[in-house]
């Protein structure tokens, strides 16, 4: 990989064109406090009729003075995706490469450290969408191979000009383009292309065997879940390698069994992956066998996790470390109270499967549910249980998955030991 020449120039953006536009007092706050959205009942004037990506020029209500541009998408709530901040810019080849440089300094800053260099990453996150000043956009690296994710059509116009500046910046990478549900039904797409096509390079097969911490896993760019893989919760998959050192572990949603293995490597005496997907349990096994861990050390359980954890209570089974790590049960904002009253059925069927003195790891990935919200939750559950227990520490995001609002902040995790 390699920083962008300031002076080197690539490829063109489809036209766009530029829309005065002025907001509500309220909104010009927020967008002036680095919120990155602009909905479309905060808009009182926009000048002409754009498309998806054209540029929305926002203007200061009193002094008619620019204050930011956006990225203006006429079909969506979220009418405008903000891109940059303050006075006139020209929004060109230079400013989306510059942009990215500042992304890649920062990640490599990390990834270059001795620490990482003895026990090497090649997963992570290049581009975390707004958070990173690229609103609606993710890219995932995995050994070479950069996926490109991409959630909203304002980034049509915009496509084949990334395209190129990462091709130079990461030295003639795999390029594999992943579009959003709604954007797999859109018909402005440049030709060829559609979700899981190769934009750039090539693949021998589907998968892409990349390493997390000196483990080896494989991530499917072309059809699997988000961009093949899930890198936001790799901390704490090595934070449960650390921990499970002669224990009996239960990983919970394991999907494809990034904490079974790293537990294993870590030394547990046993590991027991639950998850609804026969599919992705097989990934587990053959990831362990990726790994040369010890096949004999490690079991499956396919179906409702809820239901299993019912009959593992009738059993009398009990586990040194829990590992509960569910898919979002909140994906819109009026299903947070729902989410909550999962986490803490969730929360009362775990805590008595842990043994005197385990672990219990628990963690939510519901955006719409605060870390407040969720560790609340979790306490109440603990002190409900009657057992006596002490919260060992939390983690959020790891440090390729930046916050910059908000609506932003969606991982939280907490690790609480239970003496009684």
């Amino acid at each position: 990989m390699r920083v962008l020449d300031g002076g080197w120039l690539v490829g063109s953006a489809q036209k766009t064109n530029r829309l005065p536009i002025s907001l509500t007092a309220d909104a010009e706050r927020q967008v002036r406090a680095g919120h990155p959205w602009v909905f479309d009942q905060s808009i009182t004037r926009i000048k002409g009729e754009g498309k998806a990506g054209d540029l929305g020029m926002i203007f200061d209500r009193k002094k008619n003075k620019l204050m930011a541009i956006g990225l203006y998408d006429p079909d969506s709530p979220i009418r405008l995706r903000i891109i940059h901040r303050g006075g006139p810019k020209t929004i060109d080849r230079q400013f989306w490469q510059e942009k990215l440089e500042t992304v890649i300094q920062t990640r490599r800053e990390i990834i270059s450290s001795e620490y990482l260099e003895k026990l090497p990453i090649s997963g992570w996150r290049v581009i975390h969408g707004e958070n990173d000043g690229f609103p609606g956009l993710v890219v995932d690296h995995y050994a070479g191979t950069l996926v490109i994710k991409v959630y909203s059509p304002v980034w049509i116009p915009w496509l084949d000009l990334l395209k190129d500046l990462f091709t130079v910046a990461f030295e003639d990478p795999t390029l594999v383009l992943r579009l959003s549900r709604q954007l797999q039904k859109h018909t402005d797409l440049p030709q060829g292309w559609k979700d899981g096509c190769v934009l750039h390079g090539s693949l021998e097969g589907e998968e892409v065997v990349f390493m997390e911490y000196g483990l080896k896993f494989k991530a499917n760019p072309i059809k699997g879940h988000k961009t093949g893989f899930f890198l936001d919760h790799r901390n704490n998959r090595k934070r449960v390698g650390e921990l499970a050192k002669g224990k009996r572990v239960l990983d919970l949603f394991s999907y494809v069994g990034g904490f079974s293995v790293h537990a294993l490597a870590g030394g547990a005496k046993e590991v027991v992956s639950i998850d609804i997907s026969r599919q992705a349990q097989a990934q587990v096994v053959e990831h362990i066998s990726l790994n040369g861990l010890e096949k004999s050390k490690h079991s499956t359980m396919v179906g409702d996790v809820f239901e299993l954890l019912k009959g593992l209570k009738t059993k009398g089974e009990r586990f040194d470390l829990i590992i509960s790590d569910p898919p979002s049960f909140a994906k819109k904002a009026d299903e947070s109270v729902r989410a909550l009253k999962a986490y803490s059925r969730l929360a009362r069927l775990v805590i008595p499967l842990v043994s005197q003195g385990g672990i219990y790891l628990a963690a939510s990935c519901s955006a719409r549910v605060s870390a407040e919200e969720f560790f609340e939750v979790q306490e109440q559950e603990l002190k409900k249980s009657g057992r006596q227990f002490e919260e060992i520490e939390r983690q959020y995001h790891d440090f390729d998955h930046p916050i910059g609002f908000k609506e932003g902040a969606y991982l939280k995790a907490a690790y609480y030991r239970l003496k009684g």
